[in-house]
């Protein structure tokens, strides 16, 4: 996994998510992995024209699958904020909700701002891009309607 319970402690007290999961450190992998695949989802391209509009395409595999000190500093810290979100969620023990909700939402304005190339970050890997020839548009009419 991308993110690890190591990680946490950089948005959330370990006494808070300890209250708030009562112990259980699979809510926590939940929640990390919920936010992983979210980041994953903002990161990846979709079949939709737009994205064939020549941004950068990141190279999803190699930053979720980085480990320890070789992943990106910006990208973990919004995993981790993410995956914060998703435990809070489950309860209000000692956390400003609107604080979370605030940082959660920050993150997730950014990822988008990522994805659609408004910002770039020149130390992920990008896949290459192959460059095709298109008709940037066709123009014709159909055939005549004839009423025989």
């Amino acid at each position: 996994m991308f993110l690890t319970k190591d990680d946490m402690p950089s948005a959330m007290y370990g006494y808070q998510m300890e209250q708030i999961t009562e112990g259980n450190d699979d809510i926590i992998d939940v929640a990390m992995a919920a936010a992983e695949e979210e980041v994953r989802s903002y990161l990846s391209g979709n079949n939709r024209r737009e994205w064939l509009d020549g941004r950068l395409q990141y190279d999803v595999e190699a930053i979720l699958t980085a480990q320890a000190e070789s992943r990106n500093a910006l990208i973990l810290k919004h995993a981790v904020t993410i995956a914060k979100w998703w435990i809070v969620e489950l309860c209000n023990a000692d956390i400003i909700y609107e604080q979370a909700k605030e940082r959660y939402d920050r993150a997730i304005a950014w990822l988008n701002k990522l994805a659609k190339g408004d910002v770039t970050l020149s130390t992920l890997p990008t896949l290459s891009q192959e460059v095709t020839e298109r008709e940037p548009f066709s123009f014709g009419s159909r055939e005549k309607f004839n009423h025989e």
